[in-house]
């Protein structure tokens, strides 16, 4: 069957940064008519919605800074909504994903999901329970680059230390006192003390307890 158009709301999200950042609904599905049927529920709710034909159509397409969520046919000609997610996961591109499947493909979906989808429904579907995990996904995504954001921020300022910052900063958050810190680097107390000022300085941490969290949010 024909391959809907990914037509104007593409076109003009590329165009308006205020669209841009306003979560979508990523539709992927060969079926024309299931497509433009998602679209006009997923849009009777005011969210933005994008059509593609294809697998394939998708990933040309698809620009991983834009928030929203992907609902995925799991069988497709060509490549299948399981070999997107692969494709996606090996690009290290993280957008939920909801499987629409058939009774006879509920297996495939639910390998899909232990491989990272976020959900899946089975047809026919609930238009309310499709609507509502639609939802659960956008805020999920929206959980993801928040966190994403702010491992970001916090590379940026451990890229700030010196490398005798950075030996200090793991010597204090594993609670080793200032003491014990210059015994381990052959420094005076003094000097560490300076360093570890300079730490809470750059790292923008007003107490002890920061510096912690702020190095075990970097391991996570």
């Amino acid at each position: 069957m024909a391959a809907p158009s990914c037509a104007s709301p593409s076109r003009s999200a590329h165009n308006n940064p205020i669209a841009v950042n306003e979560p979508t609904v990523f539709i992927v599905d060969d079926d024309q008519a299931v497509a433009r049927s998602l679209r006009w529920l997923i849009e009777s709710v005011r969210l933005r919605v994008e059509n593609f034909g294809s697998a394939q159509a998708f990933i040309d397409g698809y620009d991983a800074a834009r928030p929203g969520c992907l609902v995925l046919d799991v069988r497709m000609p060509g490549m299948s909504g399981l070999e997107l997610q692969e494709r996606l996961a090996a690009q290290r591109i993280h957008i939920p994903i909801i499987f629409i499947t058939g009774h006879g493909d509920v297996q495939m979906a639910v390998r899909a999901v232990q491989a990272g989808a976020f959900d899946f429904v089975e047809k026919p579907f609930n238009d309310q329970d499709l609507l509502d995990r639609i939802q659960r996904a956008i805020t999920r995504d929206a959980e993801w680059r928040d966190r994403d954001l702010q491992q970001a921020r916090l590379r940026a300022l451990f890229a700030t230390l010196t490398p005798r910052e950075t030996e200090v900063l793991e010597l204090v958050v594993e609670g080793l006192s200032n003491k014990a810190v210059a015994n381990a680097l052959g420094l005076s107390a003094k000097t560490v003390e300076v360093h570890r000022a300079k730490v809470m300085e750059k790292m923008h941490a007003r107490s002890l307890s920061d510096l912690v969290k702020m190095a075990m949010q970097r391991q996570s």
